[in-house]
């Protein structure tokens, strides 16, 4: 017998077939389907083409017993996974070291896997573990193992112990102890469902992300992000950390929320609050937008300011709070009380934090409860906490009426 007969053949041996996962259905594009047919045939069969480290001939084995027939499996070397849709694109590719064959899961427990997933053609993201089980059934993809996958169009990198790659519904999910990184930000989840297309992901379960600028944190159950419109959405309650110096500065919760990382506005609604550590205040309304930047708090709706040291509060129409002058501006229907039930009315009030002190315009009332006195006129400046208010007329002609309330009617 010459040498030329000890060669291993470099296609496969008669009985031999190609697993199910790695056998490719033909198609009308048949010069694609010969070459992907010969790129796989070629890796399967690589080890016996003078690998050093390989065993030329395939191993003896006993035939397996019924008993055990399911439960045999077989190991490859260079394994690559392929998949087209319908106009012969493909939707993802994946190639491992080695992977071992099983019957229930056509290929599992893949060394060092790497693919790349496709949308329209183009990839848009790439996954790597350094193991893996594979699952495929030629319309989804399934990993399991350390998952680690990169989108390369905005450098999204999310981390997970589970993967799953719907082409035709545009969906990929990563689930399990879920790590995303970007350069704007940095969140922790159970679940994350990227729609490709829109560039969108969905953070579920025990939301914590935390912004790069504005350095803030985030706690919600359930939070959008529209990658290349720089916006956060939680559609359930979320509460949002402010931070200065690597401690919180201002807190702001509502049942929903909305934060522009590139205006750096966040806009809060539905039982919204948002409450400052310096000055001790708590702005409440059902919608306001805190600018981070400027630091600037509007409320276009009823609003609520409440001094919690001096335990005054303040309700209007609407309101600002220029958060580093330590100044509020409120306007319509505007009602301050203090502590011993003292209140001023007027049509527009400035309060100045840091002073104690305010101002009111226009229909200006002001009570006391201890003596029993009543102001009213047209402008008010003092501090209501001391009860050391001076009522004024607002021209010459304007007079302040004085009210004096009597005994027997103080309790009415």
């Amino acid at each position: 017998m010459n040498q030329k007969d000890n060669r291993v053949p470099s296609y496969p041996q008669r009985g031999h077939r190609l697993p199910p996962a790695l056998s490719l259905k033909k198609t009308s594009s048949s010069p694609i389907f010969l070459f992907l047919l010969w790129f796989i045939t070629m890796s399967l069969v690589a080890c016996g083409g003078g690998q050093s480290n390989v065993v030329n001939k395939p191993p003896i084995q006993n035939p397996p017993s019924k008993a055990n027939a399911k439960d045999s499996n077989l190991t490859f070397i260079g394994v690559s996974l392929l998949q087209a849709d319908e106009l012969g694109r493909p939707i993802w590719k994946v190639n491992a070291k080695q992977a071992k064959y099983t019957k229930d899961k056509q290929i599992g427990e893949a060394e060092n896997p790497y693919g790349e997933l496709y949308q329209d053609g183009k990839v848009v993201y790439q996954i790597q573990a350094q193991q893996a089980d594979i699952e495929q059934d030629g319309k989804q993809l399934f990993l399991k193992g350390k998952i680690v996958a990169t989108d390369p169009r905005n450098g999204v990198v999310l981390q997970g112990n589970e993967l799953e790659w719907r082409p035709k519904e545009d969906l990929l999910i990563v689930r399990n102890n879920i790590n995303g990184n970007h350069k704007q930000l940095q969140a922790v989840a159970r679940e994350a469902r990227v729609k490709t297309r829109e560039q969108r992901v969905d953070f579920s379960g025990g939301v914590i992300a935390q912004s790069v600028d504005p350095v803030m944190q985030m706690r919600t159950e359930h939070l959008i992000w529209k990658i290349k419109e720089e916006k956060l959405i939680g559609d359930r309650p979320m509460q949002i950390n402010r931070y200065k110096n690597n401690q919180v500065s201002d807190r702001g919760r509502g049942d929903s929320a909305e934060v522009n990382l590139k205006t750096k506005i966040a806009t809060v609604k539905k039982n919204a609050q948002i409450e400052l550590l310096d000055p001790p205040v708590q702005v409440a309304s059902n919608e306001m937008t805190w600018n981070l930047n400027t630091e600037i708090i509007n409320a276009n709706a009823p609003v609520q300011v409440f001094h919690r040291e001096e335990n005054v509060r303040v309700t209007a129409n609407r309101g600002e709070m220029k958060i580093q002058e330590k100044t509020v501006y409120l306007a319509g229907d505007v009602y301050a009380v203090g502590e011993r039930r003292q209140s001023l009315k007027s049509n527009n009030l400035t309060w100045y934090l840091d002073k104690k002190l305010v101002e009111g315009q226009g229909n200006v009332v002001y009570r006391q409860i201890d003596p029993p006195l009543a102001f009213k006129g047209q402008q008010a400046t003092g501090n209501i906490q001391a009860e050391t208010i001076e009522v004024k007329g607002g021209n010459s002609s304007d007079k302040v009426v004085t009210e004096i309330i009597p005994k027997e009617l103080r309790n009415q």
